[in-house]
C-alpha cells in the first residue's frame, strides 16, 4: 500500500484547460447547437432498452462506422463547425481523426456512465481528443487495478487527450451533477479502422 500511496497511477493525458478562448469556446457552441443533426439514441440495459441521458451525433468518413452499446453509428458528414475543431485538434495532439462522437448534455441531470472505449476498431492505443464547450462538467478517470481516481472539471475550451494505455487501464465517466444547470456540448475525435465488409 505504501507504494500505491507514494506512486499512484496516472492517466496517460495531455490536458490543455485553456485550448479555446472564451469568445471561441462560445462561438463554436452556438453553431454546433444549430448546425448538428441530434438524436436520442437507446440502450440496452438489464431493465430493457432505456433511452440514453443525453443527446448524440455521429460525424466523420462514409466508413468510419462505430458500434457502442448496441447502437451501430454510421457517420453523417463533417458539418462547418466540427470540421474547424478536428482540424485544430489534429494540430495539437499531433494525431489524425477520421470521425466524433458528439455528446449534448442537456443539463446536469445528463450524463454519461463508467465505460473504456475499447471497441477493436479504435485499436490498442487509441489517441481520442475530448473537446468541451459550454458549462464545466466533472469527468472522473478510475484505475481498474487499484481504483485510484483522477478528477478533471472540463470547462468550456478545454481539450484533453486521452492515449497510450488509458482505455486499457482506466475507466472514464461524466456523472450527473443536479445543480448543474446549462448545456455542454463534448466532441471526442478518434480513428475508426473500418471494419469488413458485413460486419
Amino acid at each position: 500500500m505504501t507504494d500505491l500511496f507514494d506512486n499512484p497511477p496516472t492517466p496517460d493525458v495531455d490536458w490543455y484547460p485553456e485550448w479555446l478562448s472564451r469568445a471561441q469556446s462560445a462561438q463554436a457552441l452556438a453553431r454546433l447547437t444549430d448546425e448538428v443533426a441530434w438524436r436520442q439514441d437507446v440502450m440496452g440495459t438489464p431493465a430493457g432498452r432505456v433511452p440514453l441521458p443525453r443527446l448524440t451525433a455521429w460525424q466523420g468518413e462514409p466508413d468510419a462506422v462505430y458500434v457502442y452499446s448496441g447502437i451501430r453509428n454510421v457517420p453523417q458528414p463533417w458539418t462547418p463547425a466540427v470540421a474547424e475543431l478536428k482540424a485544430a485538434a489534429e494540430a495539437t495532439s499531433g494525431a489524425r481523426f477520421n470521425s466524433v462522437l458528439i455528446n449534448r448534455y442537456r443539463s446536469g441531470t445528463d450524463s454519461m456512465g463508467w465505460h473504456a472505449d475499447r471497441e477493436p476498431e479504435l485499436g490498442k492505443e487509441p489517441v481520442i481528443a475530448s473537446v468541451s464547450l459550454g458549462v464545466a462538467r466533472t469527468f472522473d478517470l478510475r484505475h481498474n487495478r487499484t481504483g485510484v481516481v483522477q478528477s478533471y472539471s472540463l470547462k468550456g475550451g478545454s481539450l484533453l487527450v486521452m492515449k497510450g494505455d488509458t482505455q486499457a487501464e482506466w475507466r472514464h465517466r461524466v456523472p450527473k451533477e443536479p445543480r448543474v444547470s446549462g448545456e455542454r456540448i463534448n466532441l471526442t475525435f478518434r480513428w475508426i479502422t473500418p471494419r469488413p465488409a458485413g460486419r
